[in-house]
């Protein structure tokens, strides 16, 4: 088994990376890297390294985010199940502030996206079932959910086109 990735950055946001991993399927299923450190460690600022994983399950119709920080790399995917992934550029001074990217991603089909710090990441679960992937690298200590940002799923002035209408929602994201 071959492993080989296809990296190629968003048209649409900058500091974005869309990574396709080479898959080996057969009979049984399939099998696909999401990481290697001398594939990947140049997609970082110099000095920055991966050092955090989380992995969240979620039910069909959930949607969560938008949640972001301004120190943290996320690399992210979905392992089982499918997804409407999103990125949103929260720069302001940034040409594509407000600006949305999504993706469908799903466990049979893997993309790998790279979202830097001060972007918004989300994603709403269309499968029955699925299991989303972030990895994580900063500086200093792990921001969490207190003191990211966190923006409405249905923020008017960004516009996001979501496959859902009246998606499941936990507290934070429903009163952000």
């Amino acid at each position: 088994m071959s492993i080989q990735f296809d990296f190629k950055k968003s048209n649409l946001i900058k500091g974005v990376t869309i990574i396709t991993p080479s898959i080996s399927l057969d009979e049984r299923g399939n099998i696909w890297t999401s990481y290697l450190e001398g594939e990947m460690v140049e997609l970082l600022p110099k000095g920055l390294n991966f050092k955090h994983d989380k992995f969240s399950f979620s039910k069909k119709n959930v949607l969560r985010g938008i949640h972001g920080d301004s120190k943290s790399w996320k690399l992210v995917t979905c392992i089982f199940g499918v997804i409407q992934q999103v990125v949103v550029d929260l720069r302001a001074d940034s040409p594509t502030y407000l600006q949305w990217e999504s993706f469908d991603i799903d466990s049979n089909n893997p993309k790998l996206i790279l979202i830097p710090p001060r972007m918004g990441n989300a994603y709403y679960v269309h499968s029955k079932e699925a299991v989303y992937h972030y990895k994580l690298a900063y500086k200093g200590s792990y921001i969490d959910a207190v003191d990211q940002i966190s923006i409405p799923w249905n923020n008017k002035k960004i516009g996001i086109q979501w496959k859902a209408k009246h998606p499941i929602l936990s507290t934070r994201d429903n009163e952000s």
